[in-house]
């Protein structure tokens, strides 16, 4: 089956999403978890120690300028896990969805280098938040300021869903919580009937 850019938008519309076995692999399984992870955008906390870093401006926080490049770098292996869900087709069909307005990138750059980001799909007024990343040492933190960034982006313009899909301990200290599957499904149904952009997000941060 073509991971094309309406699959895709049909699966997430239905509380699905895509994963690879692994980087190598051409076997993609589809997940809908119960219960599934959520950030409640009227809910979110930033820890004292990300908001401190917000505040020194050490990062240049873009978006939608390196999509493909923030992908691979969520693809690329890391200390504590060398294998990834991302393979050449999902990069591929995510990046196409990107070019049709519906995946999103927040990055994170230092002296013009990408050193960290995040990326996920906007439909209506949700938004599928994906896979983050940054570079240790001059990256440290860089994907939690993104994080920042894109909560206040999806407040400002209208967002009401925010999924994570499975819950862990970083994202439960922004205030990650889950949902059973029905209650995901009544907030999906309903914020993705919502005529919201993404527009243009701003260039500067500052703590939620």
């Amino acid at each position: 089956m073509e991971l094309t850019p309406q699959l895709l938008v049909a699966a997430y519309c239905q509380g699905a999403f895509p994963m690879a076995r692994g980087r190598d692999s051409d076997e993609i399984d589809w997940f809908s978890p119960d219960p599934r992870g959520t950030l409640p955008l009227d809910r979110f906390r930033c820890p004292r120690s990300v908001t401190k870093v917000v505040r020194q401006g050490r990062f240049d926080i873009r978006t939608d300028t390196a999509f493909e490049q923030v992908m691979r770098c969520c693809a690329a292996p890391r200390r504590y896990e060398q294998e990834t869900w991302i393979n050449e087709a999902l990069v591929a069909a995510y990046t196409h969805l990107h070019e049709a307005g519906l995946a999103h990138s927040v990055e994170a750059w230092r002296g013009g280098l990408l050193v960290g980001g995040l990326y996920g799909v906007g439909i209506g007024a949700a938004f599928f938040g994906e896979s983050m990343f940054h570079l240790p040492g001059v990256g440290n933190d860089s994907s939690k300021v993104c994080l920042v960034a894109l909560v206040e982006h999806l407040k400002r313009r209208g967002y009401e869903l925010c999924d994570v899909q499975f819950n862990n301990p970083l994202l439960e200290r922004f205030g990650a919580v889950e949902v059973d599957r029905a209650d995901y499904m009544r907030r999906l149904e309903h914020a993705v009937r919502r005529d919201v952009t993404w527009a243009d997000a701003p260039q500067k941060t500052s703590p939620a």
